[in-house]
C-alpha cells in the first residue's frame, strides 16, 4: 500500500514532527510504502509534489491547524488530530485504511462568521521552549472550541508567523501570553489580555475564554502604551535577562574559545587568542547596560531605555557589576514613570516630553544616583561576594551548589530558574566561574533524568512519553531545561521533587569538586573546548550522578499509565 502522510501543527514544530515520525514508523512496520510531509509555511518547497500525491492510494492528514485542502481533491483522504494519532498510531492507520473517503471541494469547511477572532503573541525569556509550546497549546484548543486564532511567536530568531494588520484589525481581542514585555503600539484601541506562557500552556481553554471575557482597551499617551495590570518585579527582571542572554552567550563562548590556544595565550598581543578575548570582553561590557536598559524598558517602555542603559554602563564602570545594573534598571524605569505622571506641560510642548524632558531628567537622576549613592556600596558588596566565593570552604560551597541546583529545577525555565542563572552569569562576568558550573550542571539534570526514567521503567510510560524522553535527553545535553516540561506539566508532584533532588546533587558535587566554567551556555558541548572547564571528568561525573538520581527516583515513584493497564487487562 502506498500512503502519503501529511502532518501540521501551529508553527510547524514539535507535535507535527513527532506525529510524522511515529506514523511513518508504524506504516513501514506493516510493509506500507510511505511519503511524509510536515507542513511548514516558511518552507513550501518541502511539501510533497503533486506527482507523489497522485501516486498515493490514500492520504492521512493529521492536523491541528488549517491546511490547503485543494491539493487533495479527488484523493481518498482520512483526517485525524495529533492527540488521536499520538494516543494510538496503529488505530489511526487502521481506521484510515478502512474509512478514507474521496475528498471533493464542496467538503471544505465554511468558517462560522460568528466565531470569536483572537490574535496572540507568545514570548519567553529565552524564546525557545515555552514560546512555541504555549502557541501550540493555544492553537489546538482554539480549533477544538471553534475559535479563529492567529499566533505570533517571538522566539530566539525573531517573530515567526507575524500578525498582519488585517488580522489585528478584525480580532475581537489580543492575547499576550508572555513572560517578558512585548511592544503593543500596533494594538492601540484593541482589547488586550495578558498572562504568562505557563498559564497559556497548562490552561489554554481557560486562557482563551478569559481573554474574550476580560480583555480591556489600553490607552496610549505620549507614545507610551499604558499598562493596565500591575507587572511584577520578576517580569521586569526576566525582560532584561532575555535581551542580555545572547550577549552573554556570545561573549562567554568567545572567551572560552580564546582558551583553546592556552589558558594565558590571550596575554600575547596580536594573536588570535587575544582578539577573541577582546571581543568576548567587549560583549561582557555590554551585558550590564543591556540588562539595565531593558529592565527600564519593561517598566516604562521606550523612554526608559536610554536612562537605563546609561545607568547600566555606569554600574559596569564603577565596578558595581550586574547587581548595580539591576538597581540602575529599576531606578531608571520607575523614575521615568514618575516623571511621565508628574510633569505636566502645555499641549503645544507635550511632544517634547518623551524626546527631551524625560531622557534628560531620568538620565540625570539615574546617573547621579549611581555615582554617589548606589555604585560605591554595591561595588564593595560585589567585591566582597566575589572574594567570599573564591575563599569559601567546602561546606559553604556545597550549600551554595545545593541552593543553585535546586533553584534551576523548581520551575524549569521559569522565574526561579532564570534568577539562579542570572546570578551565576553575573558572577561569571566577575571572573567567578564556580557558580556557573553548578548552575549549568543542575540545569541539564531534569531532561536527562526524564530520559533515563523512560528507559528504566519503560512499562510505566506511554509510547509518546518514551519518544519525548529521547528528545528530552538531547535537549538536556544542550542545557535546555525546558525539555522536561512535558513530563512536569503532566505529573508535577513527582517530576519536580525528583528533578530538584538530582539538580541539588549535581550542583553540590560540582562545587565540591571545585569545577569552574568559562562559558555561560552550551551544555556538555562546552567540554570539547580545551581549558573551558578545569575538571572536565569530575564535572561529567556530577552531571551523571544527578541525572541518574532523578531518573531512578522518578522511575520508582511514577504511576503506570492507566491506558496501558486497561489494554493489558482487556487482552487478559
Amino acid at each position: 500500500m502506498n500512503l502519503a502522510i501529511v502532518t501540521a501543527c501551529p508553527n510547524g514544530m514539535v507535535t507535527s514532527v513527532l506525529c510524522a515520525r511515529l506514523l511513518d514508523a508504524a506504516a513501514q512496520r506493516q510493509g506500507w510504502s510511505t511519503s511524509v510531509e510536515v507542513v511548514d509555511v516558511q518552507h513550501p518547497e518541502r511539501q510533497l509534489s503533486q506527482a507523489t500525491l497522485d501516486a498515493a492510494e490514500w492520504v492521512l492528514l493529521v492536523s491541528s491547524t488549517p491546511v490547503d485542502m485543494q491539493r487533495f481533491v479527488g484523493k481518498r483522504v482520512f483526517q485525524s488530530t495529533p492527540a488521536q494519532a499520538l494516543q494510538d498510531v496503529e488505530a489511526v492507520l487502521r481506521r484510515g485504511a478502512e474509512e478514507a473517503q474521496v475528498y471533493v471541494a464542496s467538503q471544505a469547511p465554511v468558517a462560522t462568521k460568528q466565531a470569536p477572532r483572537i490574535v496572540a503573541i507568545t514570548a519567553c525569556p529565552t524564546g525557545v521552549a515555552h514560546t512555541f509550546m504555549a502557541a501550540e497549546a493555544l492553537q489546538q484548543t482554539a480549533k477544538r472550541l471553534g475559535y479563529e486564532l492567529q499566533v505570533e511567536t517571538q522566539g530566539s530568531v525573531g517573530a515567526r508567523t507575524p500578525l498582519s494588520p488585517q488580522a489585528i484589525a478584525e480580532a475581537d481581542v489580543v492575547l499576550l501570553a508572555a513572560d517578558i514585555e512585548v511592544a503593543t503600539e500596533r494594538f492601540a484601541g484593541k482589547k488586550i489580555y495578558r498572562c504568562g506562557t505557563g498559564i497559556a500552556l497548562k490552561q489554554a481553554e481557560a486562557t482563551l475564554n478569559k481573554a474574550l471575557a476580560e480583555g480591556v482597551v489600553e490607552s496610549a499617551a505620549s507614545g507610551t502604551v499604558a499598562k493596565s495590570e500591575k507587572t511584577g518585579v520578576y517580569k521586569h527582571l526576566l525582560t532584561g535577562v532575555s535581551f542580555m542572554l545572547p550577549m552573554v552567550v556570545a561573549g562567554g563562548l568567545l572567551i572560552a574559545l580564546s582558551f583553546v590556544f592556552g589558558i594565558h595565550a590571550f596575554e600575547e598581543k596580536g594573536t588570535l587568542a587575544a582578539a577573541l578575548k577582546t571581543v568576548g570582553d567587549q560583549a561582557f561590557m555590554l551585558m550590564v547596560p543591556l540588562l539595565a536598559g531593558y529592565i527600564a524598558y519593561s517598566i516604562a517602555d521606550r523612554p526608559g531605555l536610554a536612562p537605563g542603559m546609561i545607568g547600566g554602563l555606569l554600574a559596569g564602570t564603577l565596578g558595581a557589576g550586574f547587581i548595580g545594573g539591576i538597581v540602575a534598571g529599576f531606578l531608571a524605569g520607575y523614575c521615568v514613570k514618575l516623571i511621565t505622571r508628574a510633569v505636566r506641560l502645555p499641549q503645544s510642548l507635550e511632544p517634547l516630553k518623551p524626546i527631551l524632558i524625560i531622557p534628560l531628567l531620568a538620565s540625570l537622576f539615574t546617573g547621579l544616583a549611581m555615582i554617589y549613592l548606589v555604585g560605591p556600596p554595591v561595588a564593595r558588596l560585589l567585591t566582597g561576594l566575589t572574594d567570599f566565593l573564591s575563599t569559601m570552604g567546602t561546606t559553604n560551597a556545597v550549600l551554595l551548589g545545593i541552593l543553585l541546583g535546586g533553584m534551576m529545577c523548581v520551575d524549569l525555565g521559569g522565574p526561579i530558574n532564570k534568577a539562579a542563572y542570572a546570578f551565576s552569569v553575573g558572577l561569571l562576568a566577575a571572573s567567578s566561574g564556580a557558580p556557573m558550573a553548578a548552575t549549568m550542571a543542575a540545569g541539564m539534570v531534569p531532561p536527562i533524568g526524564m530520559g533515563i526514567a523512560t528507559f528504566l521503567a519503560r512499562r510505566k510510560f506511554a509510547q509518546t512519553e518514551r519518544e519525548a524522553g529521547k528528545a528530552a535527553m538531547i535537549l538536556g545535553l544542550c542545557f535546555i531545561s525546558e525539555g522536561a516540561i512535558p513530563f512536569a506539566a503532566k505529573d508535577p508532584l513527582r517530576v519536580i521533587p525528583a528533578s530538584i533532588a538530582g539538580g541539588a546533587l549535581a550542583g553540590a558535587l560540582s562545587m565540591y569538586f571545585g569545577c569552574k566554567l568559562a562559558a555561560p551556555h552550551g551544555g556538555l558541548f562546552v567540554l570539547i573546548i580545551p581549558n573551558a572547564m578545569n575538571h572536565a571528568l569530575l564535572y561529567l561525573l556530577a552531571i551523571v550522578a544527578g541525572s541518574v538520581l532523578t531518573g531512578l527516583v522518578y522511575a520508582l515513584i511514577k504511576r503506570p499509565e492507566a491506558v496501558e493497564l486497561a489494554v493489558t487487562s482487556a487482552q487478559a
